[in-house]
């Protein structure tokens, strides 16, 4: 892939149970392996670092994640490809990889760049698209769909139960420009004891916008479907979620799949200490699974 000339912002996430990650994989030497969000390129890292033969294919759909990477490749070379794209798109040759990597969070560096629009602590345009070339953004959803599109899209993605009031201010409000207006209104539509509550009333509608925007629900169900075919017999698939619409569709597909071996009856999750050190980790559930030896 071509990677832009155009200066690129400081790019830096903390990988989330990333020594869990790595042991859970179980290395093998020469081994390949699939990084299917790279991100700040945590985990890619880590196991370019862990063996010295070991190949690493890494993809994403934002562009600015991996033009941040060419210190990586500068440092690994031809062990480290990458792949711009979804996930849900590619399309390796059955059983080449001893492992594959999934982590569904949000990176640091999107959430914290006011102008992808992913966080309402900060004016910023109403986007959160990972790919900046796609059509659909948090604007035209805002913006267009009608009361009930919106009020079904808060309470499937978001399982937020005051959907429908929140809703029906948004449409009597808009249009919205900004994300901190728009946060702004659905506090308004909530009653203050949900208003003052132990998370912003804002959060579990932010959450679905992100995850319609991206489409992120039917990727993943891509990527569970395609990625056992990936893997060599004996090979590992280790994938971190970060809320319930996630985990319960990576606990069930790894548990009814024909071609895997769950190998964690409960998830792991960050010990108190990385919980204490990045915040944003206290929600991350990790599930693994290896592909059968044979059928």
């Amino acid at each position: 892939m071509n990677l832009p000339s155009d200066p690129i912002p400081l790019y830096h996430h903390i990988s989330v149970l990333a020594s869990e990650v790595i042991t859970g994989l179980q290395l093998r030497l020469e081994g390949n392996y699939l990084d299917t969000t790279f991100g700040g390129g945590g985990h890619s890292r880590l196991l370019l670092e862990s063996l010295p033969d070991l190949q690493v294919t890494a993809i994403d759909r934002d562009e600015q994640a991996l033009a941040a990477a060419q210190p990586l490749l500068d440092e690994y070379g031809s062990r480290l490809t990458l792949w711009q794209g979804n996930f849900a798109d590619y399309a390796p040759k059955n059983g080449q990889f001893d492992g594959i990597i999934a982590d569904l969070g949000v990176s640091s560096p999107q959430l914290d760049q006011p102008a992808r629009g992913f966080s309402f602590r900060v004016t910023s345009p109403l986007d959160m698209r990972m790919d900046q070339n796609q059509n659909l953004s948090a604007a035209e959803i805002i913006n267009h769909w009608d009361s009930n599109q919106l009020a079904n899209l808060f309470y499937e993605y978001g399982e937020e139960r005051l959907s429908r009031q929140i809703a029906r201010q948004i449409v009597k409000l808009r249009p919205f420009e900004t994300t901190t207006d728009l946060a702004g209104a659905i506090a308004g539509a909530v009653p203050p004891s949900y208003r003052y509550g132990r998370i912003h009333p804002a959060t579990r509608v932010f959450q679905a916008l992100r995850i319609a925007v991206n489409g992120e629900l039917t990727a993943l169900e891509q990527l569970l479907e395609k990625s056992p075919h990936w893997l060599k017999p004996g090979g590992i698939i280790a994938i971190i979620s970060f809320h319930s619409l996630e985990d319960r569709r990576v606990k069930h597909f790894f548990r009814n799949s024909p071609l895997l071996q769950v190998l964690t009856k409960k998830p792991i999750i960050p010990s108190l200490e990385e919980q204490r050190q990045n915040p944003r980790s206290r929600s991350a559930k990790l599930r693994l699974a290896q592909r059968l030896e044979c059928l």
